[in-house]
């Protein structure tokens, strides 16, 4: 399970081209969209936005993201 985690965070997750790398955004409690993507987040099942160094979005579980040092 990861740390509590905030705006600003760095983090990693693991995505199609392998091991991605960025920071949080925000952290999701009501249905949004990323990408033209269902985000389907809820105050019991939040999912946290982050950002890749290259400036590309995505929304991940909790439990998909390592906190970095």
């Amino acid at each position: 399970m990861t740390k509590k985690l905030k705006k600003g965070d760095r983090v990693s997750w693991n995505s199609h081209g392998g091991q991605a790398h960025g920071k949080v955004v925000r952290k999701a409690t009501s249905p949004t969209q990323i990408k033209g993507h269902k985000v389907a987040a809820s105050p019991d099942n939040p999912e946290f936005i982050v950002q890749t160094d290259e400036g590309k979005r995505a929304a991940h579980k909790p439990g998909a993201l390592k906190k970095q040092g």
